[in-house]
């Protein structure tokens, strides 16, 4: 479909590419619009026949501030009235204060005072995903009462499986459920089958906390109060699904320093300004490890072989302490280490550190003493590589730790600290030995 659309886009009329199009769902089109080059996306959006205010939601922020950037803020306005409020809020979100404001004043009073509340919480939060659209019902009411109120609406909110339960303040109580509403006499009350199993999720709980509660507790929605738990909005699980997703993007990503939203085809310039920063603080940490390299220039002069060898340090302790770092910050991300486990976590990977350390120095030793014909030679890379599997184990647990309490993103700035230690500690200890027993090579 890509690559047919991609055709039609350089030499079709628009009625073809209307004809393309007619078929695909908006998310489709959104995906599509994400693997065009600039220019082909541009054109793209502008065919009339583009139900933009449905495409939108499901685009990725970058590329949706990209083609929203030159629009007109009545027109942003009058797509945006027609989403979910959640999906407004995304959208919103991705525009300058400035337009955001704009926006807002050109949209009817209604949906102008529904946004805002709303967009009162942070994106990332709680009260962030949720939407305003929900159904309550009094706990006084008797089951007649709520089916004749249901009949009086136009529509249900989509994806609407319970009811909220509000007491007359508005305060959260519980949920009925739709199967127990059509299934027990009209005369019951809401009282009477109300069910409270289903917890309230405070509006300024994080995003990723909110994830794991659905996770947990397979829930397909779930309400949302404020600090007074007066129920303020629910959040359904399609907005999970992109938290979830977001997140696997953001642990992906970071490990190559960039941000999960980027626009695979942005222009040159602005992917070049994106990456040049990490790339830079990649070359600062390899000046570091080749200093170190560098206190040991004369030892290098005069046995080659080490040279030869020194990869095989730093790269073990890389792999270890890669492998250490990613369940570290796994487990941090679901909720799974907290400062109770992690000292035995803590032990339990320098155990195995120990253990693969001893296996593989000793295989490492073995080979390097039949390569150069030297027992020494072997001993001293041995003996560096469990140095350097031992500190790997060591690095990959309290990096994403105190990265994490300098309220630094573990999934994204401990890679390079975890190379950069392996690579120093690799080579400090295979060449440091190594000067320390030159004599007996």
């Amino acid at each position: 479909m890509l690559d047919k659309l991609h055709k039609t886009l350089e030499n079709g009329t628009k009625t073809e590419i209307k004809a393309l199009l007619k078929k695909q769902h908006p998310s489709e089109i959104a995906d599509i619009l994400e693997s065009l080059p600039q220019n082909m996306r541009d054109k793209l959006w502008k065919q009339k026949s583009l139900k933009q205010g449905k495409i939108l939601p499901y685009l990725s922020d970058a590329v949706r501030g990209e083609l929203m950037q030159d629009m007109p803020p009545a027109k942003i306005a009058g797509i945006i009235q027609g989403m979910e409020t959640d999906d407004a809020v995304d959208v919103l979100q991705d525009l300058s204060d400035e337009l955001v404001e704009k926006v807002l004043q050109a949209m009817e009073l209604q949906q102008y005072r529904r946004l805002r509340q709303v967009l009162f919480y942070p994106e990332n939060s709680a009260g962030g995903l949720m939407n305003i659209d929900i159904l309550t019902v009094r706990i006084e009411m008797t089951l007649k009462m709520v089916l004749h109120y249901l009949r009086r609406l136009n529509k249900l909110p989509e994806k609407t499986d319970v009811l909220m339960v509000v007491d007359s303040n508005h305060h959260y109580r519980g949920v009925l459920l739709i199967t127990d509403l059509l299934t027990n006499a009209s005369k019951l009350t809401v009282e009477e089958l109300i069910s409270t199993d289903i917890e309230a999720i405070p509006a300024h709980l994080p995003a990723h906390e909110v994830a794991l509660l659905f996770e947990q507790r397979d829930l397909l929605s779930a309400p949302v109060v404020d600090k007074q738990g007066i129920l303020v909005g629910r959040i359904t699980i399609d907005d999970v699904v992109d938290v979830i997703r977001a997140e696997a993007d953001h642990h992906l990503m970071g490990k190559a320093g960039l941000d999960e939203e980027d626009d695979m085809f942005a222009p040159v310039l602005t992917t070049t300004r994106n990456r040049a920063l990490w790339l830079g603080i990649n070359l600062a940490t390899a000046f570091l490890a080749a200093y170190v390299i560098g206190l040991f220039e004369e030892t290098l002069e005069k046995v080659v072989a080490l040279a030869v060898l020194m990869p095989i340090v730093a790269s073990m302790g890389g792999i270890a302490g890669s492998q250490t770092l990613t369940i570290v910050i796994r487990g941090m991300a679901i909720g799974q280490i907290t400062e109770i486990n992690t000292p035995f976590l803590l032990r339990k990977e320098l155990a195995v550190s120990l253990l693969n350390g001893i296996m593989w120095s000793f295989i490492v030793a073995i080979i390097a003493m039949l390569w150069f014909d030297s027992i020494t030679l072997g001993l001293i890379i041995g003996t560096a590589l469990m140095i350097n599997l031992f500190c790997a184990a060591l690095a990959g647990v309290l990096i994403p730790v105190l990265l994490s309490r300098a309220a630094i993103d573990p999934a994204l700035a401990g890679g390079v600290v975890l190379t950069t230690v392996t690579d120093i500690i690799g080579f400090a200890a295979f060449l440091g030995l190594a000067t320390v027993f030159l004599k007996q090579i």
